[in-house]
């Protein structure tokens, strides 16, 4: 084995490690607490908002941009999943108690984060009930549920 090599186990003390920082990361977000929210990112970070072609580049500028907002943030985390190198969250993010459905997919690189992707979902749909033909499948944005109404973005109710 040579020393690029990890065991399974160092693997799963990695995922942990990663997942902790997340959860500091995203309980800062909600505190407003820029210092701590910005420890997770490299120096030479990317934030992508993909929806208005937003990208920030580099931890400073990010939380620069961040502390910039003027509205109240509070984040909700729904869940949290990944390993590796690669983690997905979806949480609410309110804005001035607006609501905003929210996924964000972060690509680690070593113990930090590298690139952060978030895509914002305005919109709540409530989910489709399997007895109305819900087939746990994406829905194209854009498209026409069987009740007649154009869904904005992706279900997964």
């Amino acid at each position: 084995m040579n020393g690029q090599q990890r065991t399974e186990p160092d693997c799963g003390v990695r995922d942990q490690e990663i997942r902790a920082a997340l959860n500091r990361h995203w309980a800062a977000s909600d505190a407003s607490d820029f210092v701590t929210e910005h420890l997770i990112y490299r120096e030479d970070a990317v934030l992508d908002y993909p929806q208005s072609g937003e990208r920030t580049r580099g931890r400073s500028n990010i939380q620069g941009q961040r502390a910039g907002q003027p509205s109240k943030k509070r984040f909700t985390v729904q869940r949290i999943i990944g390993s590796g190198d690669l983690w997905v969250t979806e949480l609410i993010l309110a804005y001035d108690g607006k609501p905003s459905y929210t996924v964000s997919i972060m690509e680690f690189s070593g113990d930090r984060l590298r690139t952060k992707h978030s895509t914002l979902r305005v919109h709540s749909w409530p989910p489709i009930p399997r007895s109305m033909g819900r087939t746990d499948r994406h829905i194209i944005p854009g498209s026409t549920s069987s009740d007649g109404a154009t869904r904005d973005g992706l279900e997964n109710g």
